[in-house]
């Protein structure tokens, strides 16, 4: 006689402040990820677009808003613009290397440096390297650190300028945190870098998709995410591909020059900071 299928348990936290769009509010709803089955869960909920937070796996539910909106890129169908390959070359001295999930200093300190220009005074500038070292290993998935280094001078390891903390899913690659060095002064776009990698990685390794997390319509620090073509967008009747003049709008409008006024507060594609606020959903 087999076990019975045990269904996960979902809970959803209070209301708080939206993250993303000033004066809204925001609920997640979200689960626990543990067991010998828990890659197969994370793989069938980012499917419907949850992501994972630790050993959490989470996603908007809002009761009067519907911005946030899961998106993917097709990986093997991705073609880099004029930009993105200018990107590429500038960059490609860089050495990636897959590191097992375990939190360094050198890794804390770049994230420090990096949201303390891009994202001041948001939830997770208070994070210590006992935050950061939850954040990193504590996972029940499949996860790694892809570390960014400028070339070794024989000697050391080069210079650390960024890092992403991804989990393999069955059918793609979910950049779960990226960071970098905001203030290089010989090389830009690290961060659009950074997923330009990730997509050739999930091209190379066979893999269909990269999970970017949500795209939030109206909020300016989330639309770098529709400079990737194809771009698929998770709604209710399933993943659809967004349409080439709609991309193309979306790009036209996320490239327009524009100040800081829009940086948002608090974490990127992150999990509420009072988790504990929660109530079982029924």
């Amino acid at each position: 006689m087999t076990a019975p299928v045990r269904f996960p348990r979902f809970f959803v936290t209070a209301p708080a402040p939206c993250p993303y769009l000033p004066g809204r509010t925001e609920r997640k709803v979200f689960t626990e990820l543990k067991g010998e089955h828990a890659d197969a869960l994370n793989d069938a909920l980012g499917r419907i677009g949850f992501r994972r937070s630790q050993t959490v796996a989470y996603r908007p539910s809002c009761a009067n808003c519907r911005a946030c909106v899961s998106v993917r890129v097709v990986a093997n169908e991705f073609r880099p613009s004029a930009t993105q390959r200018k990107n590429l070359r500038r960059n490609s001295d860089l050495v990636a290397t897959e590191c097992r999930p375990w939190a360094t200093d050198e890794q804390y300190q770049l994230l420090q440096k990096y949201l303390g220009a891009r994202h001041p005074g948001g939830g997770m500038t208070a994070m210590d390297d006992i935050d950061f070292a939850d954040m990193v290993e504590h996972t029940p998935v499949s996860s790694y650190v892809i570390e960014y280094r400028e070339p070794s001078d024989g000697e050391r390891p080069g210079r650390l300028v960024g890092a992403c903390l991804t989990d393999r899913q069955g059918d793609g690659l979910s950049m779960i945190y990226s960071f970098f060095d905001p203030e290089h002064e010989d090389r830009t776009g690290l961060g659009n870098y950074i997923i330009l990698d990730h997509i050739r990685r999930a091209a190379d390794s066979g893999l269909g998709y990269v999970y970017l997390g949500y795209w939030v319509d109206g909020s300016p620090r989330m639309q770098y995410k529709v400079r990737y073509r194809p771009l698929e967008r998770l709604g209710p009747d399933g993943w659809v591909r967004m349409s080439e003049d709609e991309q193309s709008g979306l790009i036209a409008a996320a490239t327009r020059p524009r100040d800081r006024s829009g940086d948002f507060v608090g974490n990127k594609d992150g999990l509420p900071e009072q988790v504990e606020s929660f109530s079982p959903v029924e």
